[in-house]
C-alpha cells in the first residue's frame, strides 16, 4: 500500500494520490516544511506512486525499488561538500550510498544529521553549479521504463546562485514527463524566479497522535511514554526520536547555556566575568558551524520556555533541564516582554552571521556580552 510509512498529512497524501491518478501532475513542485514533519517521506511515496504508474504489471516491484532509492528513473540532489574521499567538485552522485543509508535509518533526519552522517558537520554543504549540469542531463534522458522521471532536490534552499540560474530553464521548460520536486525548510531562500514557477505545498507540524504512533512502531514504546515524548517534540518526529535516544547534544547545549546565563548575571558587578564570557565564546566557536546553529536554536527554545512559564503558560512547556541545580521556574521571571524580543533578535542576528561564515569568536563574544545587559533589564 502506498503512503503507508508516512506519519500524518492525510489531506496532503490524498491530494497527491488523486492528482497522480487523474494525471494532474505539475512538472515543478515545491514541498515546504521542517525535515522532522516528514516532507521527504511524502515526496518518496509520491515518487513511488508516479513511477509505479509507468509499469502497472509490476507495481509492487517498482514501489520497492523506490523505497530502496534504487529506481533508475528516480534521481536525488542534496547538499554536499568536499571530504577526505571527495576532494573536489562534490556532487550528489558521489554520496549516493551514504544517502541511501541515511534515509533508510531516518527519513525524518535533519540537515545537521545528514552533515554528521557524511562527516562534514564543520562545513557548509551546498548544491553547486556542477550539480546543475547533472540535473539537466538526467532529466533530459529518456525514462528507462517509459513514463515519468522524478528528481527530488532535498534542502533546495542550499542551491547557490550559479546552480539556481542554471536550472531555471529546466524549471521553465521541463523535458516531457519529468517531475522536479524541490524540498525546502525555508523557501524564501530560493530565488524568486524558481519559486514562482513551482506549485507549492506547505507541510504543517505533525499532530501528537501521529508522532506517538510513529515512536511506538519504531521503538516499541509504551503508550504513555510515547505520548509524553510526542508532547515535547512540538510537531517534529525527528525531535521526538532525538529525545528518546537521549542524544548528548542537549546535555552539551544546556551546559553551554547555563554557563552563559550564570556568567552574564555575575558580570553586572564583576568585571572579571567578562573574561569568563570570552572564554565561553571561544569554546562554542571551536565547535562546527552546524553545531553552533543547533545551539542557537536550543537557546531560542530555552528563552521561549522561560517566558511562557513567566506568563503562566506552563502547560505548553515540555523541556525539563538535565542539570539538577537549575530551576527553570526561578529563571523565568528574568525573561519578560521587556527583553525577550531583543534577546531573540540578538540570537537571530548571530545565526544569520554564522550561516554566512562570519567569525564565530566575534559573533559569540558579541552575543555573550549583549546578554549581560539584557538579562538585568526590567519588565515594562
Amino acid at each position: 500500500m502506498l503512503f503507508k510509512d508516512v506519519l500524518g498529512h492525510n489531506h496532503l497524501v490524498s491530494h497527491l494520490q488523486v492528482s497522480a491518478e487523474q494525471g494532474r501532475v505539475p512538472h515543478a513542485q515545491l514541498f515546504v516544511g521542517p525535515s522532522g514533519v516528514g516532507v521527504l517521506p511524502v515526496a518518496l511515496e509520491y515518487a513511488a506512486k508516479l513511477l509505479s504508474m509507468n509499469d502497472l504489471d509490476n507495481q509492487n516491484a517498482v514501489i520497492e525499488r523506490v523505497r530502496q532509492l534504487q529506481h533508475p528513473d528516480l534521481h536525488f540532489v542534496f547538499p554536499v561538500a568536499t571530504t577526505a574521499e571527495v576532494k573536489k567538485h562534490p556532487v550528489s552522485d558521489l554520496f549516493l550510498d551514504s544517502w541511501r543509508s541515511f534515509v533508510a535509518e531516518n527519513p525524518y533526519g535533519s540537515l545537521f544529521e545528514w552533515y554528521q552522517h557524511i562527516g562534514i558537520e564543520n562545513k557548509q554543504g551546498r548544491i553547486g553549479v556542477d550539480e546543475a549540469q547533472d540535473m539537466v542531463k538526467k532529466l533530459s534522458l529518456k525514462a528507462h521504463q517509459g513514463g515519468y522521471k522524478v528528481m527530488i532536490v532535498w534542502m533546495a534552499e542550499k542551491m547557490n546562485t550559479e546552480c539556481a540560474n542554471k536550472i531555471l530553464k529546466l524549471v521553465e521548460e521541463p523535458p516531457a514527463d519529468s517531475v522536479l520536486i524541490l524540498i525546502a525548510e525555508n523557501d524564501e531562500q530560493i530565488i524568486g524566479t524558481i519559486r514562482s514557477r513551482c506549485q507549492k505545498l506547505n507541510f504543517p507540524l505533525l499532530p501528537q497522535e501521529a508522532i506517538a504512533t510513529g515512536l511506538q512502531n519504531k521503538f516499541d514504546l509504551e503508550t504513555a511514554t510515547a505520548q509524553a515524548l510526542a508532547k515535547r517534540a512540538e510537531g517534529d518526529f525527528s525531535k521526538a526520536v532525538h529525545l528518546h535516544l537521549h542524544d548528548g547534544d542537549n546535555v552539551t547545549f544546556e551546559r553551554w547555556f547555563l554557563y552563559w546565563v550564570r556568567t552574564a548575571f555575575k558580570a553586572k558587578g564583576n568585571k572579571m566575568a567578562i573574561n569568563d564570557l570570552l572564554a565561553w565564546s571561544e569554546e562554542v566557536a571551536a565547535s562546527g558551524r552546524e553545531t553552533q546553529k543547533q545551539f542557537l536554536a536550543f537557546c531560542t527554545e530555552f528563552f521561549r520556555d522561560a517566558m511562557l512559564i513567566n506568563y503562566g503558560a506552563q502547560e505548553i512547556v515540555y523541556y525539563i533541564p538535565e542539570s539538577p541545580d537549575f530551576d527553570l521556574h526561578k529563571f523565568a521571571p528574568f525573561i519578560h516582554e521587556g527583553n525577550i524580543q531583543e534577546i531573540i533578535a540578538n540570537i537571530s542576528s548571530a545565526l544569520y552571521h554564522i550561516e554566512r561564515n562570519g567569525n564565530p569568536k566575534i559573533i559569540f563574544s558579541d552575543l555573550a556580552i549583549s546578554l549581560t545587559r539584557l538579562i538585568h533589564k526590567k519588565a515594562s
